[in-house]
């Protein structure tokens, strides 16, 4: 920023500009705030004076935390029941699974294996009618 020319000038007519005082910052109670976090700051004391919606968001996550860990817990402490009912599902599971790749796999077969097939099924009850 370019001065004034009348700064230059040494004319003693001319009043010569001055800052303006601060009243809050030459009051003794601010220069002490002021120097008090200085010093917390130097000493890495953060203010404890956090926005309302960093706190609300820590808790969460702390609460959010909290909650994770008891399901934890929670799966650690299954009983004897659970793990076997668990158990079963997943053989369950399992065995579907299998039915159905048998089936698509059926459903892909060429037609002449299909056919045959169904000639062993017709052969097999022929057979098995007289007997009965």
């Amino acid at each position: 920023m370019a001065e004034p020319d009348y700064i230059d000038d040494d004319n003693p007519e001319l009043i010569r500009p001055q800052k303006l005082i601060n009243p809050v910052k030459s009051s003794r109670n601010h220069q002490d705030l002021h120097r008090e976090l200085l010093m917390n700051q130097k000493r890495g004391l953060a203010p404890q004076n956090k926005p309302e919606l960093q706190k609300v968001m820590e808790k969460r996550k702390r609460d959010q935390v909290i909650k994770q860990q008891k399901e934890e817990e929670a799966q650690k402490k299954k009983s004897d029941l659970e793990i076997e009912l668990l158990k079963r599902q997943q053989k369950l599971e399992q065995l579907e699974l299998e039915k159905q790749k048998i089936q698509e796999e059926q459903e892909n077969a060429p037609e002449f294996v299909k056919v045959k097939g169904n000639l062993r099924r017709t052969v097999q009850e022929t057979t098995e009618a007289p007997d009965s």
